[in-house]
């Protein structure tokens, strides 16, 4: 389930996994799969402080908010609008709730998820952005260390309500393998000592 986020540029805005059968993340209305987040992070952790500070990734952009959807009516299985909603139907909350646990192998179902964000999104090109400052940006949000840190950590944890049985994908191992190796400083910090 996504949580909400403190950007410096746009207030509260939510990020993270919308469904536990799907490896899809959003940022507001921007949508990837993780996988292409870590990777986008285990470049930018190959940079060192002197090098590049851009990168630009490929998303999908969803403008208007009925089609992206109802997650709370979704979850709830009482509104299933947008793309949020016929995720849902494919992939419906599930009835114990000690199964709400991030599956993953949820690029399993990447084809299916990608066929639906599809018909009602633009792909858009977007800047992940270092500064001298200290801050992050990606596509038009503004995010001071800290809060970059918690949305790596974020998708470490594999959100809420976390890896089922603490399983994770391979992808999300290399990317913390790349960030502890790092020595690019906006890396440092985002695993504690027990954590590594």
């Amino acid at each position: 389930m996504p949580l909400s986020f403190r950007s410096q540029s746009h207030g509260n805005i939510a990020f993270g996994f919308f469904n536990i059968e799907s490896d899809m993340l959003l940022l507001d209305n921007h949508f990837f799969f993780a996988d292409d987040f870590c990777k986008w992070i285990n470049k930018m952790a190959k940079m060192d402080d002197g090098g590049l500070k851009k990168l630009q990734c490929r998303v999908y952009f969803i403008a208007d908010s009925e089609d992206i959807g109802d997650l709370m009516g979704a979850i709830h299985g009482i509104r299933f609008t947008g793309f949020i909603g016929k995720v849902y139907t494919l992939f419906p909350f599930p009835d114990d709730p000690q199964a709400f646990k991030q599956n993953p192998k949820g690029y399993q179902t990447r084809k299916i998820v990608t066929s639906e964000i599809e018909g009602v999104s633009k792909k858009r090109e977007i800047l992940f952005e270092f500064f001298k400052d200290g801050q992050i940006k990606i596509g038009p949000y503004l995010f001071n260390k800290a809060v970059f840190h918690e949305l790596i950590r974020y998708v470490w944890q594999g959100g809420y309500p976390r890896w089922k049985d603490e399983i994770r994908p391979q992808y999300v191992i290399e990317m913390k393998e790349r960030i502890i190796d790092s020595h690019n400083s906006f890396f440092k910090g985002v695993f504690s000592s027990q954590e590594i």
